[in-house]
């Protein structure tokens, strides 16, 4: 699949010059590196997701920096960071390069483009934006993209055979672009909420390259059982977000600042990195935190706290 999306980039992408074409062979040979160092115990690879030092504001470049001292293998940017980051004047295919240079992938990124709506023109919109934001996710040499259900959180019942369709849309796009689009489960909303849903839309959407992007918070807030990752495929998903969270609140108020560090909480992690392994998920686990008490934090500290924890919540769990 890397392969089929560089060719395409190489295809699509309007100017692209030589330096484009080194990093892409330089994400590629990076990548390969990574997952041949991948053994039993640690059978996934480690992302950072930005949020999780979001709150020190200090750019993406310096966070490129930080995930490389830490010790991750990739980075899932926001594409607000991108699109601040462009208006400095700042060059995203020299960005791709220093990602790169680091020994690390752009695994996914996180986007907001509304293309599930049920408002046509707003929907047409919505993909004007998915483009947009692809076109950015692909000048840094990333895969994918979050696809969340921006626009139809309070909708209940909401018809999921339309969105499937509307997700396949933007599957088409995104094969245009060379950037994938995750189906997003978020636990707080009224629609794709469940593991169920998402996994309908996915396969509803009958094109070849749909996949999840699931969350182990969204998991418990949605009320998903954490043991039906057994029924899915690990060829489905590609990055899952990884984080822990506290007994209490109850589920019903607990929000998304309260995620805490892997295995400092209680969610049920080693049964589901046992469950991810069985299914032959050979992806990455994106730490995604929002913890304003981390934000305070030196941002470095945190990133390497919170790799150190999820690494050894995986090798027990694996052991």
């Amino acid at each position: 699949m890397p392969q089929q999306i560089s060719r395409r980039t190489l295809l699509t992408a309007a100017g692209l010059a030589v330096g484009g074409s080194v990093a892409a062979g330089l994400v590629h040979s990076q990548a390969q590196a990574a997952q041949s160092e991948r053994t039993a115990a640690e059978p996934f690879g480690y992302c950072l997701n930005t949020s999780t030092i979001r709150g020190q504001d200090l750019g993406i470049q310096a966070e490129v920096e930080i995930a490389a001292k830490a010790g991750y293998q990739a980075l899932e940017p926001w594409i607000k960071q991108l699109e601040t980051f462009v208006k400095a004047g700042g060059s995203l295919r020299d960005l791709g390069k220093r990602i790169a240079d680091h020994g690390m992938t752009v695994e996914s990124a996180i986007g907001f483009a509304p293309w599930i709506v049920e408002d046509e023109a707003a929907r047409k919109k919505g993909l004007e934006q998915a483009r947009r934001d692809m076109d950015l996710v692909r000048q840094i040499g990333g895969k994918r993209i979050a696809a969340p259900p921006v626009g139809a959180t309070d909708l209940a019942n909401f018809d999921l055979r339309k969105a499937a369709e509307r997700y396949r849309a933007l599957l088409v796009l995104g094969e245009e672009m060379g950037v994938t689009p995750e189906v997003e489960l978020w636990g707080f909303s009224k629609t794709l909420s469940r593991l169920s849903e998402v996994a309908f839309v996915a396969i509803e959407s009958g094109h070849a390259q749909a996949c999840l992007l699931l969350d182990v918070y969204h998991l418990y807030k949605g009320g998903s059982d954490p043991t039906a990752i057994k029924l899915l495929s690990g060829h489905a998903m590609h990055v899952l977000h990884t984080n822990d969270y506290p007994g209490e609140p109850a589920r019903a108020e607990i929000k998304d600042a309260q995620r805490v560090y892997p295995g400092d909480g209680v969610a049920p992690l080693g049964e589901l990195f046992r469950n991810l392994k069985a299914i032959g998920y050979q992806g990455y686990l994106s730490i995604e935190l929002f913890n304003p008490s981390y934000w305070k934090q030196d941002a470095l500290l945190v990133a390497k706290t919170a790799l150190e924890k999820l690494r050894g919540v995986v090798q027990k769990s694996l052991a």
